[in-house]
């Protein structure tokens, strides 16, 4: 009798893009693996929808079960929150002291806010890295003008990349919503957007960063570029020497890589992400890889990015066990659409750009591909037709618009 072939252990740590799409490559090969996910939270969050979430949407939009995305499969989910590596004896220590044993790790965390030592930010700014920050922030722009009765001196958001932006272009139509929503005389709204580059999406090409500049200070956006924050107080963010007056700060400027890397003494590259080779993996230990926001590659940073490194990771463990050439890692330039105001997009595809409606066309079709790419098609569909279904509750006192 033939002995049966013991399946490899796969262990794969975090919820979003990268984690969840290991997970379903690998779990179309069960013969070969025994796939586990561990993730510290319940939930599959996408962020770049979580702009939605404050301004008139619910945490439906941007929240998945990850036993949904699991339903079926042949893949054991954990939730818990990594501790630490023990390396020698191959396994994932649990802040329960719980242990996760692997012969491959693939390690997806994400980020963490980072808030450079300014004084005041994590007392007295919002958030906009989970669905309970963003949930935080909206609860406040509604209580506020309940208690108040009028918006407040200065919304201000502070950075200029995607986040900021999408917020920056949607939030002065959701405060002059909120108004009529409480019987607030309706007035003026004054966003403000600060960016310590002198143009917004300094990753991008300034022409890019430049049509959105224009876009925002067409819907009254005023940009505050090229200007550093040096802290902030209950009353007043200071930018550039000079006081902005404000009991509404989101931050949405910086972000670090998962402590848990430096915890456990990987070795991080130039822009303090983890050092991997060729094949993702790292370099002191070859049965641990690293994809998505917390590798050092090039287009690191980006949900496309995670899809595209899960999808690597996991062609290539079933390359190895069906005894094939492994491919080397080739980065793929991601396509970037920024939404910035009501049906206003500026895309950013290889050399190609263009602004608009059709840019926010091709937004709403990019959610739907990276909603397909871990739901079934009719999934995909009802997560983005969410918006259109659910009923913008008011979170302080639970009325309907």
């Amino acid at each position: 009798m033939a002995q049966k072939t013991q399946k490899q252990r796969i262990v794969i740590v975090g919820g979003g893009f990268g984690g969840v799409k290991t997970a379903l490559e690998l779990s179309k090969h069960a013969d070969l693996f025994d796939i586990t996910l561990v993730s510290e939270r319940p939930d599959f969050w996408y962020f770049p929808t979580l702009y939605h979430t404050v301004t008139g949407g619910t945490r439906l939009q941007s929240s998945i079960p990850i036993e949904r995305l699991l339903h079926g499969k042949s893949v054991q989910f954990v939730q818990g929150k990594a501790a630490s590596l023990d390396r020698e004896n191959k396994a994932v220590v649990l802040e329960n002291k719980a242990t996760v044993p692997y012969d491959k790790l693939v390690l997806a965390l994400g980020v963490v806010t980072n808030y450079f030592g300014i004084p005041g930010l994590p007392e007295f700014s919002y958030g906009m890295k989970s669905i309970g920050e963003a949930e935080d922030l909206k609860r406040h722009l509604h209580q506020q003008i309940i208690d108040e009765g009028k918006p407040d001196l200065n919304y201000v958001i502070v950075g200029g990349g995607p986040t900021g932006i999408e917020l920056a272009g949607e939030l002065g139509r959701y405060m002059h919503h909120v108004m009529q929503r409480h019987g607030v005389n309706d007035r003026g709204v004054h966003i403000d957007l600060v960016e310590g580059m002198k143009h917004l999406l300094p990753r991008s090409p300034k022409s890019v960063g430049r049509a959105v500049e224009r876009q925002l200070r067409s819907l009254g956006v005023k940009l505050y570029l090229g200007e550093a924050v040096q802290g902030e107080t209950a009353d007043e963010l200071t930018v550039g020497g000079k006081p902005i007056r404000s009991h509404t700060v989101v931050w949405t400027a910086g972000q670090a890589n998962n402590p848990f890397y430096a915890a456990n003494a990987f070795n991080m590259g130039p822009h303090k992400k983890v050092a991997v080779d060729e094949f993702l993996r790292t370099p002191s230990d070859t049965n641990v890889f690293v994809i998505g926001d917390n590798a050092e590659t090039l287009y690191s940073g980006m949900a496309q990015t995670a899809l595209y490194d899960a999808d690597f990771v996991a062609g290539n463990f079933v390359r190895e066990l069906k005894n094939e050439p492994k491919l080397a890692y080739r980065p793929k330039k991601p396509v970037s659409v920024v939404p910035a105001g009501h049906r206003w997009a500026a895309v950013e595809w290889g050399n190609f750009h263009f602004y608009g409606w059709l840019g926010w066309f091709l937004r709403e079709a990019a959610d739907f591909t990276a909603f397909n790419d871990i739901e079934s098609p009719v999934d995909a569909i009802e997560q983005m037709s969410t918006e259109l279904q659910t009923q913008d509750l008011c979170p302080v006192c639970g009325s309907v618009a």
